[in-house]
C-alpha cells in the first residue's frame, strides 16, 4: 500500500465527512461515481464560536443529503446563514435551489442564471458571515464560471473541481479552456507560495495536507499530457478520439468520453498557439 505522504498533495487517508480544518467540515453527499470520486464534498464553513455558517456547493438534487447538511449545521449549534457554488455542474449545484428553501439563504455565484437573490460573485469579492472570511479566487478553466475560496485563517482553499482530492479534473470543452486552466493553477500556486495555503478543501475526494505540491503535480501532469496529445497530432492522430485511444489508453474506457472533453481543450490549445 502507498503512503499518503509520498502522494500528490499528501491526501488524508480514513472517512471523508467530518471536521477537516478548525472551521472547515464536510458532508460527503452519496452521488460517488467514475467522475465524482467518493461523492461531492459539500463544505460546512464557520468561525468556531460563530452561529452562523457558510454552505459551499449543497450538491446534487438529494433531499436526504441537502436536510442532513442542515442537521450538521444545527448540532454544532449553527445557522446556516448563505450558499456559495465553485461552479454550475449539477454534482455540486443541482441541489442549491431546494436547499435554499429549507434555509432561507440567498445562493451566490459566479454566473447569474446560478443565483438566488440580489448578490453574486465576482474576482477579489471578500464574503465575511459571523466573522468568517472568505476571498473569492477566480479559477476558469474547468468551467467558465468556476471559483475557488481561500480561507486565510485556516491557511486553505476550497477548491471545487479546480483540484481534486484524487486524480487530475476535467477541462470541460468548450466550456472550459485550457489556457485559462493553466493560469488558475499558476494563481493557486501563488496563494500557496505568498499567502501559505497548505491545505486543499476539495470538491471531490480527501483533503490534501501539500497544497503547494498538489498544484505543482497539476502543472506538470498538465504539461506532460500536453506533449503527449502534441506526438500524437504530429503522428497522424487528428480525431479527438483516436488521440485519446492512444493517449489514454492505461485509463479506464469509463473515462475516455470526460478525457476527449480535455483532448479537445488541449487540441485548441495547441492550435491558438500554433503548435499543430
Amino acid at each position: 500500500m502507498t503512503d499518503a505522504a509520498a502522494l500528490p498533495g499528501q491526501p488524508r487517508g480514513g472517512v471523508l465527512s467530518g471536521p477537516a480544518t478548525r472551521r472547515a467540515v464536510n458532508v460527503l453527499a452519496p452521488n460517488a461515481s467514475a467522475m465524482t470520486l467518493d461523492g461531492t464534498n459539500t463544505w460546512i464553513v464557520a468561525e468556531p464560536d460563530s452561529e452562523l455558517a457558510v454552505v459551499i456547493d449543497p450538491g446534487p438534487l438529494d433531499d436526504v443529503h441537502l436536510r442532513n447538511v442542515v442537521d450538521t449545521a444545527e448540532l454544532a449549534g449553527r445557522r446556516i446563514a448563505l450558499t456559495l457554488l465553485t461552479h454550475g455542474h449539477p454534482d455540486h449545484a443541482e441541489g442549491a435551489a431546494r436547499f435554499a428553501e429549507l434555509t432561507g439563504t440567498n445562493v451566490r455565484a459566479l454566473d447569474p442564471a446560478l443565483r438566488l437573490g440580489d448578490e453574486g460573485l465576482a474576482p477579489g469579492d471578500v464574503v465575511t458571515v459571523g466573522g468568517l472570511e472568505l476571498r473569492v479566487v477566480p479559477t476558469p478553466g474547468h468551467t467558465s464560471d468556476s471559483l475557488c475560496f481561500h480561507l486565510p485563517a485556516d491557511r486553505a482553499v476550497l477548491t471545487g473541481d479546480t483540484v481534486l482530492g484524487r486524480g487530475t479534473t476535467v477541462v470541460a470543452h468548450p466550456d472550459g479552456r485550457l489556457g485559462d486552466y493553466l493560469d488558475s493553477l499558476r494563481r493557486l500556486r501563488s496563494l500557496t507560495v505568498d499567502d501559505g495555503v497548505h491545505t486543499v478543501l476539495p470538491g471531490h475526494g480527501p483533503v490534501l495536507d501539500d497544497a503547494q505540491g498538489a498544484v505543482e503535480f497539476y502543472l506538470a501532469h498538465r504539461a506532460h499530457r500536453l506533449a503527449q496529445v502534441e506526438t500524437a497530432v504530429e503522428n497522424g492522430y487528428r480525431a479527438p478520439a483516436e488521440v485519446v485511444a492512444h493517449v489514454y489508453a492505461d485509463v479506464d474506457r469509463s473515462l475516455w468520453p470526460a478525457a476527449e472533453l480535455s483532448v479537445r481543450a488541449q487540441m485548441d490549445y495547441l492550435r491558438d498557439h500554433g503548435l499543430i
